[in-house]
């Protein structure tokens, strides 16, 4: 993902816009502490603990500390956590903190070029040889990555290394040298003297019927690259008709070889039939081109040649082209992804590092406007489409669509995306057959993945004390989706079997009724006493806590951004502390009653 650059005051702003103009980035500023920027964030420590949550490399044009204390809670894994560098408010130093070996270091040397600064970078291997071994240069994989450590250290404590193949590091070479630096195609195996560099030259074209078995696609893979020499490493994408984007043997393959799924077209893939080794008339006759494998690995990239006609098993096929040099840019388009990302209440204290990254990653947001707003400068330079309240069904077909087209989508709910929310409408287009108006073939075979949020019952009752510390239910009591005679039969149900309720969407402009008749349908069942809270705006600033008795429950005090919480006959609210608390118990007193007794069953 691209970098952000922060701007926390006018000292440091002229130098965060340089950065950004050289390196094509946007700037974030502090609000009401910088002129000009790309989005304004109100708290430094909050916003570059999301940015660095989602993925997202930071440099800050501030003092070193404070990244530090923003990011220090999130600290966990070296290998997976973004750059983060700090520049000071002149321009003068830059300092990657972190992610050194994942691109901060090569990053710090970008901007020192761009302010004529001092690039401080102080991981060992990069101030001695000037490179990071485990780092290598576009178009080439590290086959071992966990011996580059060894092999560093071995270097640092004095020689040169031995290199075999292309210099990709541009360093002396002296064929005595203690550690090997190996660069070839070839399946070749690594240790902590001798690190192995795929160039990943190779295309792997795959076909398969349908739900074919990932194992038999699998193995036919494995013995084609084993007996052509060349190493799953060296493997820069698998290419294949995109009538195969949804195919679990397809997207397990990709996925195990750690390399981009690129999918064409049966037109596209049929521009490349002269160039076929094994055209086939049958295969023309099923998907429209006159091969899948040896085709789609062809037009993989651009200057490829067939070196591994197809192979081919009961259900599967597979073909291998090769480029002169490192693929750095592929064809085709990626599979469409489209992430229902629940963002909870609202304040980013509550919304979840996957729904964060997800969200940092989606080239376009779709939603209901006030949630996208509610997503501050994470939002910020991305395509956004808004829909209105009512539009849920446009809202869920256009973010399908627009991932049908090979890109990333986030379709953003508040709360929890699968409750009450847009996730099962986004399945339920999926399922619907062409005359019940769903979505396209393409939209149908689009990567959807589910990021849960906090709900509204959840924050509420977190706010409340334990108002769910037993049985619950949630009851909607908008019928404009649910006939009204089942509402009110779930209303009896529910308050028959004693639950503690929490009633979405309980009142609206128009709809004055349903409340105040569960309210008298819950009264024929449980105490006039029975607590009730009444928890409007969740995580914002504006957020209200109020409790009331059930027989004293109004509605025109509640309005739609208000969760109504129904205790059960056991729910208490008890004076504890500064503020009521309400609970419901479990049961742990009379379980304890019984031991005492003697009653252990």
């Amino acid at each position: 993902m691209a970098p952000v650059v922060i701007a926390l005051n006018r000292a440091g702003e002229p130098t965060a816009h340089r950065i950004a103009a050289a390196l094509g980035l946007a700037v974030h500023g502090r609000e009401a502490r910088v002129d000009r920027a790309d989005a304004l964030f109100p708290n430094a420590l909050t916003h570059v603990r999301d940015l660095f949550a989602a993925g997202t490399p930071v440099i800050g044009v501030c003092a070193a500390g404070i990244l530090v204390r923003a990011v220090a809670p999130l600290l966990a894994d070296k290998t997976t956590e973004p750059p983060v560098l700090a520049v000071s408010d002149d321009g003068g130093v830059v300092v990657p903190l972190l992610g050194g070996h994942r691109g901060a270091n090569r990053l710090a040397r970008e901007i020192a070029l761009a302010l004529d600064a001092k690039a401080a970078v102080t991981t060992a291997g990069d101030v001695a040889l000037g490179v990071a071994l485990d780092e290598p240069p576009e178009g080439y994989r590290l086959a071992n990555p966990r011996d580059a450590r060894d092999a560093m250290s071995a270097l640092l404590s004095g020689g040169t290394p031995q290199i075999v193949g292309d210099n990709i590091f541009g360093l002396d070479s002296d064929p005595d040298g203690r550690v090997t630096l190996t660069v070839t195609t070839a399946p070749e195996t690594g240790s902590g003297t001798r690190l192995v560099y795929h160039p990943q030259r190779q295309v792997l074209g795959v076909g398969c019927a349908r739900n074919t078995d990932p194992v038999e696609l699998d193995r036919l893979v494995t013995e084609t690259l084993a007996e052509a020499g060349i190493a799953p490493g060296a493997i820069a994408a698998v290419a294949t008709l995109d009538l195969k984007a949804d195919e679990p043997a397809v997207n397990a393959l990709a996925h195990k070889l750690g390399v981009p799924l690129q999918l064409f077209n049966a037109q596209e893939l049929e521009a490349m039939t002269p160039r076929l080794a094994n055209p086939s008339d049958v295969v023309f006759a099923e998907v429209g081109t006159h091969g899948v494998a040896e085709a789609a690995a062809l037009a993989g990239a651009e200057g490829t040649d067939l070196v591994v006609p197809k192979r081919k098993t009961a259900n599967a096929t597979c073909a291998i082209a090769q480029a002169p040099l490192p693929i750095t840019a592929l064809n085709g388009r990626a599979r469409g992804h489209l992430a229902i990302v629940g963002i909870g209440p609202g304040q980013s204290a509550w919304r979840t590092p996957e729904a964060s990254k997800l969200i940092a990653e989606a080239e376009e947001l779709v939603g209901y406007g006030l949630y996208i707003d509610l997503l501050g400068p994470l939002a910020a330079g991305k395509k956004r489409t808004d829909f209105p309240l009512g539009g849920e069904e446009d809202r869920c077909r256009y973010a399908l669509e627009q991932a049908a087209t090979g890109r990333r989508i986030a379709l953003i709910s508040s709360g929890d995306a699968g409750i009450y929310a847009m996730g099962a409408l986004v399945f339920e287009l999926m399922d619907r057959g062409p005359d019940q108006h769903g979505v396209t073939d393409a939209a149908r075979r689009v990567e959807v993945v589910s990021a849960p949020g906090i709900s509204a019952l959840q924050a509420a009752a977190a706010r409340a004390g334990a108002p769910l510390g037993h049985d619950f239910c949630a009851i909607s009591l908008s019928d404009l989706l649910t006939p009204r005679e089942d509402i009110v039969r779930r209303l009896h149900a529910a308050a028959a079997g004693d639950f503690v309720i929490a009633f979405y969407n309980p009142v609206s402009k128009r709809r004055r009724t349903l409340l105040a008749e569960a309210r008298d349908i819950l009264l024929d069942h449980r105490p006039a006493d029975t607590p009730v809270l009444l928890a409007s705006n969740l995580g914002r600033p504006e957020e209200t806590l109020r409790y009331r008795r059930l027989d004293q429950l109004e509605v025109d005090e509640v309005d739609m951004l208000t969760v109504v919480l129904v205790g059960s006959s056991n729910s208490r609210l008890a004076a504890l502390g500064e503020s009521p608390r309400m609970y419901t118990p479990r049961g742990y007193a009379r379980r304890i009653d019984g031991d005492l007794k003697g009653d252990r069953s």
